[in-house]
């Protein structure tokens, strides 16, 4: 007589598949998040642009820093980085709220570095002070790479912020066992019912005596 045999999924391998995304994604956001806001403020303090104005009839090269061009990526790659550590102190709406002002942070980045790179005002504004507060352009602008790492640092930032968007409500919160006066809560020990055999693994898991011998 032939039986018929059905494989039984242990209760811990339910739930690993999940778990394995959340934490893949929590340390892919983790570490984009905070290259990108690196990334972006290291950017800003470079060479955005340069160019020749005309002085008393004489050339005079001028060049601009990402700072001086715009303040906003470096505005912006700070609070990402102050949204990235306040995704763990929050949890449900909170954390999505974080996450949601994470990716705009990284997409503002994107969009103000982008509009930088042929931003020639602050050369313009250099020029003019140069020649003695007479209005005067600069001629030759021509643009660094600089801007468009600023960008990337942006989209690393806006790429945690999707992630946290996605799979922020499977990740860990700041633990909220002290109380508020420093004391540590009591934990409570589960319930385990022999009848339900997750139970029963979940106490093995624990290092509990499920049996209560």
């Amino acid at each position: 007589m032939d039986y018929v045999t059905a494989a039984v999924p242990h209760p811990r391998s339910e739930g690993e598949g999940p778990a394995r995304a959340g934490r893949r994604s929590l340390a892919v956001a983790l570490m984009s998040g905070a290259l990108g806001a690196a990334v972006a403020l290291l950017a800003t303090r470079q060479r955005w642009s340069e160019g020749v104005a005309t002085v008393a009839g004489d050339p005079f090269p001028l060049s601009a820093k990402g700072s001086d061009v715009t303040g906003v990526p470096a505005a912006l790659a700070i609070v990402g980085l102050a949204a990235l550590v306040a995704v763990f102190a929050v949890r449900r709406t909170g954390r999505f709220a974080v996450s949601a002002l994470l990716a705009l942070s990284g997409a503002g980045i994107v969009v103000a570095a982008l509009l930088g790179a042929t931003d020639s005002s602050a050369l313009d504004d250099k020029a003019t002070q140069a020649s003695g507060g007479t209005s005067s352009a600069v001629h030759a602008f021509d643009h660094t790479a600089w801007p468009y790492v600023a960008a990337v640092g942006g989209a690393l930032i806006l790429l945690a912020g999707l992630l946290a968007l996605l799979y922020g409500r499977r990740w860990p919160a700041m633990s909220g066992r002290y109380e508020r006066n420093g004391t540590p809560r009591p934990r409570r020990t589960p319930v385990v019912d022999p009848d339900r055999p997750e139970d029963i693994w979940k106490a093995l898991d624990r290092g509990e005596d499920p049996t209560g011998a």
